[in-house]
């Protein structure tokens, strides 16, 4: 964990990367690929992906004639220091893109830029290793969790920034190595969840406090009141499991969360158990267990449709994506993608695909991946700067002559 993720990104892998042990390079993938099989989309739809190891965000459009790279913009600020561009979020009007940059001295980055442009359009310091964020459906604050790679592992904290004046109003402490920061569609709730503590985190908006946390361990599974009381550094008993890349040892119950996603009614939040490989699903209302998924390995970000109908996963150990059915909880496909160290998901705005980053391993570049959710099938894939990370859905319009 003393491992500077500077020096991580300069050779192209994440540290969860470092320990795939593929490190060979395939060709590029056919950007048509899989299209055959599948009505040809009557829309183009584009989506921003950041990409850690080249300080770069993409636009992908994808369309009638397959995905492609529309721009890039450069989102670092000096050539010999990488940034590491981990969280990206649009804002609901879809007038500007927020880039965190992980990678400071010791500080991260929140970065500002007009959608029609690129052009920068503000940036403010906040804490260690800015990583998830999401711009609340209002537009006016950006919610960023401090990942804190830096030093030893003690509590850390969500970031609260006033998107027009980019100024943070609020640093809420939450627990250790907080993750997956996503709000409730009415924008009242957000959660998130803190890999080395086993548990989720309700922050109640209006108030910008912690209201309730729930511990995830099999067997253990507590709603309780308030924040939760966290242990200091050295106090932490979880491991790593190399962030998304090892799989639990034998009697090992622990969950090692990555994502937290509500519903779109917000009566329910899912947690992806990165380590147990399950999707634990948590009543809001009641604040209480309803069941445990079982996900593909290593379940790493979640996704659902506008509908609430599905929900998608990463499996960052398979080399895969799953839909399940969000009333059975049954995996309806399980759909491989064109590399390993699969990322993070963004649903399009008519429920009707799923755009997947992946982060690929040694010099491989990273990619997008296409996922038609009618026909449970990959049908597009494209290149993009190594370590694809971070990814939103942008916007929809009329396809090109």
């Amino acid at each position: 964990m003393r491992i500077g993720r500077g020096w991580v990104a300069r050779i192209g892998a994440s540290p969860g990367a470092l320990l795939v042990a593929t490190l060979g390079v395939a060709g590029p993938p056919d950007p048509r690929a899989g299209l055959a099989g599948a009505a040809p989309p009557a829309r183009e739809y584009l989506v921003y992906v950041a990409s850690e190891g080249v300080d770069r965000v993409s636009l992908i459009r994808f369309g009638a004639k397959g995905a492609r790279v529309e721009r890039e913009r450069y989102v670092g600020w000096a050539p010999t220091e990488l940034a590491g561009p981990h969280g990206l979020g649009v804002s609901p009007d879809g007038k500007h893109y927020f880039v965190s940059t992980a990678h400071g001295t010791p500080f991260g980055r929140l970065q500002k830029y007009n959608s029609a442009t690129d052009s920068a359009e503000g940036h403010l310091l906040l804490g260690n290793f800015p990583a998830t964020l999401q711009v609340s459906p209002d537009g006016f604050l950006a919610w960023v969790v401090n990942f804190n790679l830096h030093g030893e592992m003690e509590a850390s904290d969500v970031s609260v920034v006033a998107t027009d004046e980019m100024v943070e109003i609020a640093r809420i402490k939450t627990c250790t190595m907080p993750h997956g920061s996503r709000l409730t569609r009415d924008g009242s709730r957000h959660y998130s969840v803190c890999m080395m503590d086993e548990t989720l985190v309700e922050i109640d908006t209006r108030a910008l406090r912690v209201s309730r946390h729930f511990l995830l361990t099999a067997g253990r599974e507590m709603g309780m009141p308030g924040a939760p009381q966290v242990r200091g550094p050295g106090g932490v008993m979880m491991d790593m499991g190399g962030h998304g890349m090892e799989p639990p040892k034998p009697g090992d119950g622990s969950c090692q969360p990555t994502w937290a996603q509500p519903s779109p009614d917000g009566a329910r939040v899912w947690v992806a158990c990165n380590k147990s490989s399950e999707i634990v699903e948590i009543d809001a209302a009641g604040w209480k267990l309803v069941r445990r998924i079982p996900a593909g390995p290593g379940v790493y970000n979640l996704g659902v449709t506008h509908d609430g109908s599905r929900l998608i996963g990463t499996n960052k150990r398979d080399q895969s994506v799953s839909v399940l059915d969000v009333v059975s909880g049954r995996e309806l496909a399980r759909i491989p993608t064109t590399r390993k160290v699969v990322h993070g998901v963004a649903v399009s705005d008519d429920d009707r695909y799923a755009f997947v980053s992946i982060e690929g391993t040694g010099s491989q570049p990273g990619t997008v991946d296409v996922i038609d959710l009618g026909t449970l099938a990959r049908v597009a894939s494209v290149d993009v700067g190594q370590q694809a990370g971070g990814i939103d859905f942008w916007k929809s319009e009329p396809a090109r002559p």
